[in-house]
């Protein structure tokens, strides 16, 4: 397997993503790795990956236009690695519009594909129990054809990379009545009845979405972008609450001392690092966007995605899946 990843971007920087590489080698040596980025900052990958120089770096706030534009930054580069190495898979944490605009110009989209969506496995209340969400920000305005394929896309995620043969899926709204939504997503609850979805359950509201009987939860990219970014930031303010709670006083402390087992399982249920990154999907490669804040676990994790996502040939199940369709 042969993965591309642009190592520059993220907030904590090239150190931050070469510790990552480096203890994803460790678990996948028998992969090969083509790490880009200024060839100074890369040097500890050395005998470990094939470094390719990119000096360019483009900032978070870059645009489609303007990553097409440089041709020779970090981002560009791997884009160009991928297709002329015939790699599997594409991991970066730089800006995500470009990335993903560039992607979805280069490497086109799956036949039958209006709009490609960004899909990420979220935590629920139930160990072990994802949520697949789609869109999180691919797109700020998406219409109900869209968000009926998004379902589509979510539906075969669900069942190759979850297991789960029959998936729940639901539209993300501000009501469970199908009446409820932005027009887009009435239209699209209209759709997914008259077409007899297989197990669509209607909308659902947001506070309910992460119960844990949702396996698929369908959203526009806007609402889907606000719904990750609130989620992240509650999970990281319940964090820092716990943790000002049992500071308190040394009877405090004490009981942290027995509570200690129950949060600590908490956090690893609630902690978003060990996702790693968002698949794009719908375009004809596995790419991988890492969190932008990144550090080393987080980065190696989202390079495990990309490493799962092309072992189980996600993009040549939505390929046969958009096929069948046609």
């Amino acid at each position: 397997m042969k993965i591309v990843i642009d190592m520059m971007g993220a907030d904590q920087g090239s150190v931050a993503t070469v510790a990552g590489v480096l203890a994803f080698h460790k678990n996948h040596p028998d992969v090969e790795l083509f790490c880009v980025g200024r060839a100074s900052e890369l040097q500890p990958l050395n005998g470990v990956a094939y470094i390719i120089d990119a000096p360019e770096v483009l900032p978070m706030t870059a645009g489609a236009m303007d990553v097409l534009r440089a041709k020779n930054s970090s981002v560009m580069t791997s884009i160009t690695t991928m297709i002329n190495e015939k790699a599997d898979a594409i991991v970066g944490a730089g800006s995500t519009g470009g990335f993903l605009t560039a992607l979805t110009i280069k490497l086109k989209l799956i036949p039958g594909v209006e709009r490609a969506a960004i899909i990420a496995p979220f935590p629920t209340k139930i160990k072990g129990k994802k949520v697949a969400v789609l869109d999180i920000g691919a797109s700020n305005e998406n219409t109900s054809s869209q968000i009926v394929q998004f379902a589509k896309m979510g539906r075969i995620y669900a069942q190759k990379v979850f297991g789960v043969d029959e998936p729940k899926t639901y539209l993300l709204a501000n009501g469970a009545e199908d009446e409820k939504g932005t027009p887009e997503i009435k239209e699209a609850n209209h759709i997914l009845r008259e077409t007899n979805f297989p197990q669509f359950m209607g909308n659902i509201e947001g506070r309910e979405a992460l119960e844990g009987q949702v396996d698929v939860l369908v959203t526009g990219g806007f609402a889907g972008n606000i719904f990750l970014k609130t989620t992240e930031g509650i999970a990281k303010m319940m964090s820092e609450m716990i943790k000002k709670a049992f500071k308190r006083n040394v009877f405090s402390k004490i009981g942290y001392i027995f509570a200690n087992k129950g949060f600590k399982e908490m956090r690893e249920t609630m902690d978003y690092k060990s996702t790693g990154g968002a698949m794009l999907l719908g375009i004809n490669g596995v790419a991988i966007k890492a969190h932008g804040n990144s550090d080393a676990y987080g980065f190696m994790s989202a390079i495990e995605v990309g490493y799962k996502m092309a072992e189980k040939n996600v993009v040549a199940l939505m390929i046969e899946g958009f096929k069948q369709d046609a």
